[in-house]
């Protein structure tokens, strides 16, 4: 199963929106083939693995998800496995989806093959948070990157940021966006800083033969100021833009220059909503969101308890109290009030380090 989770993580920047799932057929302990899902379209791990084992009767399947049961893009994946006649089908986890979830598996029983199931689980589950959050709870997984100086800084006083952390921990944000389906920001980060939050990474980079996967901009934009001559609008993607105002010249306007403006429900402070937007994102497939915005929405999402996780780049620095701070929570009156986090792994990236946090909401 390790090795089949291995083969799942060569989809990691390819296989959206689709789960990034490894397959490994083996008979009398000798693997006779392994295969892995790429892209939506194309053939599934187990095909994959099957067409590389060719006669596989009588030996074991590995997969890290189960077998699909339903006709989407290709054929149910459950059909080629039973009518390849292996002795036992192990999987790591079930579908997550619930109006599918142990069809498959059930499938497999019918047709007498042993099934065992939950070998290293945590670890599939893992493997794709965002697919997994989305089809158990309908919202995509929220991480916030944030790059802070020693005492908590993002920035100037007068705005200014470039550059707290090094080029290794800029060169790794690149891999961040390859990974995630969507780039989540705001028109106050883009009209402050002019980004262009796009991809700058190659297929070399990626150790991958297909065409580059561009995740898609996420702009919250309540009031469109946008003017759609911003940089972000004449690079390479799409862009969504989500609002709450309904006027008909500025929709155009953002239109014409190629972006898919949403009009989405106003909270009670008169901004775009943003479960609603998060829920809209997960309808229309995102599993992962990446953040690359200030301290206002990067708050914002922790405080409505719609982010999962925050990667801290942290660089060895001090920028003083009067910097800007990394997040926008409002005045905390006791320390029960505060937001926990778990740290699941650091690692030194140049000069600077790399925290990541799971957010502990209990």
């Amino acid at each position: 199963m390790a090795e089949a989770l291995r083969q799942a993580r060569k989809g990691f920047y390819s296989a959206h929106p689709n789960p990034r799932v490894g397959c490994v057929i083996v008979r009398d302990d000798v693997m006779l083939g392994a295969g892995w899902h790429e892209f939506t379209g194309g053939p599934h791990a187990e095909v994959n693995a099957l067409a590389a084992a060719g006669d596989s009767a009588g030996a074991d399947f590995y997969v890290t998800l189960e077998p699909c049961s339903h006709h989407g893009r290709t054929p149910p994946c459950v059909d080629a496995v039973i009518a390849a006649r292996p002795a036992r089908v192990i999987v790591a986890m079930q579908d997550p989806n619930p109006e599918i979830s142990g069809r498959g598996l059930e499938r497999l029983r019918d047709s007498g093959i042993e099934v065992v199931v939950g070998v290293l689980e945590a670890e599939a589950r893992g493997l794709n948070p965002g697919f997994v959050k989305r089809m158990e709870q309908r919202l995509p997984f929220v991480s916030i990157k944030m790059a802070l100086s020693l005492d908590g800084r993002s920035a100037l006083a007068n705005g200014v940021s470039k550059w707290i952390t090094g080029e290794p921990a800029r060169r790794d944000v690149q891999f961040l966006r390859a990974r995630c389906s969507a780039i989540l920001s705001t028109a106050q980060t883009v009209l402050a800083d002019n980004p262009s939050l796009n991809l700058r990474l190659s297929n070399q980079d990626l150790e991958q033969a297909r065409k580059l996967r561009h995740p898609v901009r996420v702009l919250v934009d309540s009031k469109l100021r946008l003017s759609g001559n911003e940089k972000i609008f004449s690079t390479q993607g799409e862009i969504w833009v989500y609002t709450c105002s309904a006027d008909a010249a500025l929709k155009a306007s953002l239109s014409e220059r190629g972006a898919q403006v949403i009009e989405i429900d106003a909270d009670d402070t008169g901004r775009v909503s943003l479960p609603a937007m998060l829920q809209d994102m997960a309808r229309r497939g995102i599993n992962e969101v990446h953040t690359e915005c200030g301290a206002g929405l990067a708050g914002a999402l922790i405080e409505r308890q719609l982010a999962d996780q925050i990667l801290l780049y942290q660089a060895p620095c001090l920028l003083g109290d009067q910097a800007r701070g990394g997040f926008e929570l409002g005045e905390l009156t006791s320390m029960e009030q505060r937001t926990n986090c778990r740290i699941c792994d650091i690692r030194q990236l140049g000069k600077d380090l790399r925290l990541t946090m799971n957010l502990n909401q209990d």
